[in-house]
C-alpha cells in the first residue's frame, strides 16, 4: 500500500460516508453549535499534505488545520520530539517554575524575530492568547488607555481579541459591551489612520496599533508597500508601539520566517501561534526588551509554554529554517502562477493575491463579491478530494502544509480547476449533506 502522503487523493463514494455520518450525529448532540463547520470531513489520520476520513477517503489537504500544520501533518521528526519529551515531563508550570525546553524556545524566538534589540518572550496557548497578552502589556508599558486596529481584521474572539477584530458581524453580535477606546482604520490606507489621530483618537493617548502584515480572515488582503513601513514610522513619531499580528503570516508560511520581512518592517510586539508548534496548542508574544518590562504577577499562564509543546516547536523551527521556509516560497510560486492561469479560464475569479503559500482566490459575480459561489466551489472541491477554506467576503483561501511538493501543486489546481468548472452544470442553490 502506497504511504498515505504519497498517495493521491481518492473518494470511495457518496460523502460523508456511512462511519462519518454515525459520528457527525454523535457530534450534533454534545457539541457547541458556535462551531464552523465547513464540510461534513471526519478526520481520522493525516500525514504531511494529505488527510484521510474514518470511510477511507483520501484528501489533499490546502487547509493544515488553518494555517497550523507547518510542517505537515505528523511529521516524523515533530512526532519524535514530541514523543520524547512526553516520556521526561509533561507539565510543570513556566510561570511558577524553569524548564528547559522552554528557555531554549525564548532564546530562539528572540534571535529570530526581527529587529536588532534584545527581545523577551511571553508564552501562552493560543492566537488570541497572545492578541490579548499584547494588549495588556501595550496599555501597561505605555500608560495609554487607546489601541488601534483596521477594518476586516481578526485577531480571535476572546474579548479584547474579538475588541480589536473587524471581520464579521457575527463575530461580535450578542457580546457588548466590548473593550473600550478600541478605534478602527481602514486597512492599508495611512491617510484614515492619520485622519483617526486628527480627530477622535488624540496621538498621546494611543499605546499600541495592531495589525496583521497580511490580513488572513479578511480576505487574505496584501497591503501596498508603504502600508507597513507608514505606520513603523507613524509610531515612532508619537511614541505608539506597533503590534505586529503574526498567528497566521508567520513561521515561514510566506516565504519568510516572519510576513513583517517582506518589507523590512520590526514590530514592537509581535504575536505568535499556529504554525509555532505545528499543531499543538502553543503561542507567544516576542518584544523588545524595554517593552516587556511588567513585574512578576501582572500577567501570567498555567499551561503557556507547556515543556511538549515547546519541543514540538523546537523541531518544527529547525525543519522550517533548515528546509520548508525555502520550500513555501518555491511552491507558493508555482500555485499562484497556476492558479492566475486559471483565472484566465474562469472570469468568476476576480483577483489571486498572497505570498508564499498564504494565497487568496476571489470569487465576483458582474463584479460583486459572491460568497454563495465560493462556499459552492469550496464544497465542490471537497467531493472531488482538495479540502478548502473560506475567508473574507467571497475568497478562497490556499493555506496548505509547508511541506507541500509540486505534483500536490500540480493535482490541487487540476481539482481546484474540476471544482470551478463544475459550477456551470451544478445547482445555483445548493444544501451540503451532513
Amino acid at each position: 500500500m502506497i504511504a498515505l502522503h504519497r498517495d493521491d487523493p481518492q473518494i470511495l463514494g457518496p460523502l460523508p460516508g456511512p462511519r462519518a455520518r454515525e459520528w457527525l450525529a454523535r457530534d450534533d448532540q454534545v457539541m457547541s453549535p458556535s462551531y464552523t463547520r465547513t464540510y461534513p470531513l471526519v478526520v481520522r489520520r493525516g500525514k504531511g499534505s494529505m488527510i484521510e476520513d474514518l470511510d477511507g477517503n483520501r484528501f489533499l489537504d490546502f487547509t493544515a488545520g488553518i494555517a497550523v500544520t507547518a510542517t505537515g501533518h505528523c511529521h516524523p521528526a515533530v512526532v519524535e520530539a514530541i514523543r520524547t519529551q512526553a516520556g521526561r515531563l509533561l507539565h510543570m508550570s513556566g510561570t511558577d517554575f524553569y524548564y528547559t525546553p522552554q528557555i531554549k524556545l525564548a532564546e530562539r524566538l528572540a534571535k529570530l524575530a526581527p529587529g536588532a534589540e534584545p527581545k523577551r518572550v511571553f508564552f501562552t496557548n493560543s492566537g488570541a492568547e497572545s492578541v490579548e497578552a499584547a494588549l495588556k502589556l501595550s496599555r501597561r508599558h505605555t500608560g495609554r488607555p487607546r489601541v488601534m486596529a483596521f477594518t476586516h481584521a481578526f485577531h480571535g474572539r476572546t474579548y479584547g481579541a474579538m475588541s480589536l477584530s473587524a471581520s464579521k458581524p457575527m463575530q461580535r453580535r450578542g457580546f457588548s459591551p466590548l473593550v473600550p477606546e478600541i478605534h478602527h482604520a481602514r486597512y492599508g490606507d495611512l491617510e484614515s489612520v492619520r485622519a483617526l489621530l486628527r480627530t477622535v483618537c488624540p496621538a498621546d493617548e494611543l499605546a499600541a496599533i495592531f495589525v496583521e502584515p497580511i490580513q488572513g480572515e479578511g480576505g487574505y488582503l496584501v497591503p501596498q508597500a508603504d502600508f507597513l513601513p507608514g505606520l513603523r514610522t507613524l509610531c515612532d513619531e508619537h511614541g505608539i508601539l506597533l503590534v505586529l499580528d503574526e498567528v497566521q503570516t508567520g513561521i515561514g508560511r510566506t516565504g519568510k520566517m516572519f510576513a513583517s520581512e517582506h518589507w523590512n518592517v520590526a514590530g514592537d510586539i509581535v504575536c505568535l501561534a499556529k504554525g509555532l508548534a505545528s499543531g499543538l496548542p502553543l503561542g507567544a508574544i516576542v518584544a523588545k526588551a524595554d517593552v516587556m518590562d511588567w513585574p512578576s504577577g501582572s500577567h501570567a499562564s498555567t499551561f503557556g509554554g507547556n515543556p511538549v509543546a515547546c519541543a514540538a516547536a523546537l523541531a518544527t523551527l529547525d525543519l522550517v529554517e533548515r528546509k520548508y521556509q525555502a520550500n513555501a516560497e518555491r511552491q507558493g510560486e508555482l500555485l499562484r502562477a497556476g492558479l492566475e492561469e486559471l483565472a484566465t479560464q474562469h472570469p468568476m475569479i476576480r483577483e489571486v493575491r498572497g505570498l508564499g503559500l498564504m494565497i487568496g482566490v476571489e470569487i465576483q459575480t458582474n463584479g460583486a463579491p459572491d460568497p454563495e459561489l465560493r462556499d459552492r466551489i469550496v464544497d465542490l472541491a471537497f467531493h472531488r478530494g482538495l479540502l478548502l477554506l473560506p475567508c473574507g467576503p467571497s475568497t478562497v483561501r490556499f493555506c496548505p502544509p509547508l511541506c507541500l511538493s509540486r505534483r500536490q501543486v500540480e493535482i490541487g489546481l487540476g481539482l481546484f480547476g474540476a471544482a470551478l468548472s463544475a459550477t456551470d452544470s451544478t445547482p445555483r442553490s445548493f444544501t451540503r449533506q451532513i
